[in-house]
């Protein structure tokens, strides 16, 4: 009996021990998990997501619409020598803004857990912010707002081909109608020149009945159809995802100067009850010395 009780008095000891060295790994990952800008992480998995689906897709379907343009309504390359190279170089403009936004995305994410962890040692009086600290906020809201304006300004420009090829579609669903009633399917035409995609001396530039039906079953057309609709709804998200960090970085700038503000005041009491703390031990000094 004497040799099994300190047997299971160790036993008792190290399940004791295991038991506060789970607590304090649970306490240290509520503890991160507590540190993380789950906004931040949320706005970027978005920013993410619609700068892929937009640079993705809109660089397949720029490709496509140029095949297109080629095959059934310009046959002459010099006649849109002009629209390659413009769409050449979106597609260089696509690979800048997939890169910027990769790296932009990245620094916001790394802002949020600095600024989530300055906010909470700054109420837990262990850290203050400091002005430049601040300034970097504000920066990143400008910042952050001229982006937002101009990525919606990119998302009203990606409507116009996605409305182009709605129209197309459209026409040709029209004429495989049975309700149609179309007495004369070679009278419907779709005239991209009028668009002012091609120049007006472009060959053929219009496609109509028989072949205008053929061009809208071709995988270039139905491929590029839809990738515009994606890059659309891509740069849709991504609005969304920089008004999210607009929204994220306006509350955190908030809450630093609310809590330098805070601080100040605090400072201040401290020195207020400082200097009165002194005052009256001063007068509690001078009463004992004139009863002495």
């Amino acid at each position: 009996m004497d040799g099994t009780k300190p047997a299971m008095e160790s036993n008792a000891e190290e399940t004791q021990d295991e038991g506060q060295e789970s607590k304090g790994c649970f306490e240290c990952c509520i503890k991160c998990l507590g540190g993380v800008p789950y906004a931040s992480l949320v706005a970027t998995i978005l920013c993410f997501s619609g700068v892929a689906l937009f640079c993705g897709c809109g660089h397949v379907a720029l490709t496509g619409t140029l095949t297109m343009l080629d095959n059934h309504f310009s046959r002459v390359t010099t006649d849109h020598a002009t629209l390659a190279v413009v769409i050449q170089i979106f597609q260089y403009i696509i690979y800048g803004i997939a890169s910027f936004f990769f790296v932009y995305a990245i620094i916001l994410l790394a802002e949020g857990f600095y600024t989530t962890s300055a906010i909470k040692k700054e109420l837990q009086s262990d850290f203050k912010t400091t002005v430049c600290g601040r300034c970097i906020t504000a920066f990143f809201m400008f910042l952050t707002y001229i982006l937002a304006l101009s990525f919606l300004a990119i998302f009203g420009f990606t409507a116009i081909p996605v409305f182009l090829f709605f129209n197309m579609w459209n026409t040709c669903a029209a004429m495989k109608s049975p309700d149609a009633n179309i007495t004369s399917p070679d009278s419907i035409c779709v005239d991209v020149r009028q668009y002012g995609i091609i120049p007006w001396n472009a060959t053929p530039g219009k496609a109509c009945g028989a072949t205008l039906g053929d061009i809208c079953n071709t995988s270039e057309f139905y491929l590029s159809y839809h990738l515009y609709i994606v890059a659309f709804a891509g740069a849709g998200a991504t609005v969304i995802a920089l008004i999210h960090y607009l929204m994220i970085l306006g509350a955190n700038w908030a809450y630093l100067k609310s809590a330098v503000s805070t601080h100040e005041y605090q400072d201040i009491k401290t020195k207020d009850d400082q200097d009165l703390e002194a005052e009256a031990r001063s007068k509690e000094g001078q009463n004992s010395s004139s009863y002495s």
